[in-house]
């Protein structure tokens, strides 16, 4: 027993869910060994980063105010942001389509554990069944990513 693997898949976990599983059979690691590491990790950073979500989205927010107020005392035009880029579409698109579900279980995914969890406390930060959504995402997703590492 190697904590060294077990710790390093689960830190790749925290930010990468989708590719760390695949590190598991070059590790020497069983199924279960790479399952369980990666699905500590995901739920250890989706708890970190829904749970501060709120802090987060201020601080983005007071960040961007902060830079609007100097160019105003810049006399400097501010450069506008793309509202519509190919992730906004994609989360909108799944937010609208399948709803709580849908960025519960998609979006920590694809977008990465972090990045996920505060797009789904944004949205559906309110109801009490998000979280657990997240977790159950995580489960399924991790079995489904490990087991098709484990068969190829």
């Amino acid at each position: 027993m190697n904590i060294g693997i077990y710790t390093s898949l689960f830190f790749l976990s925290t930010v990468k869910f989708m590719f760390a599983p695949m590190s598991g059979p070059a590790l020497g690691l069983t199924f279960f060994e790479t399952y369980l590491s990666c699905v500590g990790g995901a739920i250890f950073s989706a708890a970190i980063f829904y749970f501060s979500a709120n802090y987060f989205m201020r601080r983005a927010r007071e960040k961007y105010l902060r830079k609007v107020q100097r160019s105003i005392e810049n006399g400097t035009p501010l450069k506008q942001k793309r509202n519509f880029t190919r992730v906004n579409k994609l989360v909108v698109r799944i937010k609208r389509s399948m709803g709580l579900i849908g960025i519960s279980f998609w979006a920590p995914l694809f977008l990465s554990i972090p990045g996920g969890s505060i797009v789904t406390a944004k949205f559906y930060g309110k109801k009490s069944i998000t979280f657990p959504l997240i977790v159950a995402g995580i489960f399924f997703n991790g079995a489904v990513i490990t087991g098709i590492t484990y068969l190829f």
